[in-house]
């Protein structure tokens, strides 16, 4: 199990691997070590526009979330049901970073709604072949995304580059 150090050092070494890339790819970026909710990079074009970055940094299989982040989920008499989606920045970007070794990281980049619909999809899919009830811990609103699951995400540097978001 990763303490809280290691944690730490994995969220620090991606937001600052991503700001490296996003100034190599000539966005000027800045990271904010976790001391502002809701986003952890920002990186400037030349033209001025500014995008908000999400930044989650795995070393192991799979990034972890809290589903009600992005999905309006009721629990009644330990069943759960996604009511819809919650109301998200639709400028932020989330960039998920996997820590393979130097020169080998991989970089995940998409909207928040496209993650937003991603977990939706795959969140009530869950549900349903549980009849709504998590085994475990009927209240847990727990989720995990693997590299496999984005994988259409992969290195797409021009959400950021390019996009107006």
């Amino acid at each position: 199990m990763a303490t809280g150090r290691s944690m730490q050092l994995t969220k620090q070494v991606g937001e600052y691997l991503v700001c490296a890339e996003l100034c190599r790819r000539g966005l000027i970026s800045t990271t904010f070590t976790g001391n502002v909710p809701g986003f952890d990079i920002l990186a400037t074009k030349e033209n001025l526009q500014t995008t908000p970055i999400q930044v989650k940094t795995i070393s192991g299989p799979s990034w972890q979330f809290d589903a009600t982040k992005f999905l309006d989920i009721e629990i009644s008499d330990n069943i759960q049901t996604v009511r819809g989606k919650t109301e998200v920045n639709p400028g932020l970007i989330y960039l998920l970073v996997s820590l393979k070794g130097q020169n080998t990281d991989e970089f995940y980049i998409c909207k928040v709604k496209d993650l937003q619909n991603m977990m939706h999809q795959k969140y009530t899919a869950m549900l349903a072949r549980k009849e709504g009830k998590r085994p475990k811990n009927p209240k847990t609103t727990h989720f995990a995304l693997s590299p496999n699951d984005l994988k259409k995400h992969k290195d797409k540097w021009e959400i950021i580059t390019k996009g107006t978001a």
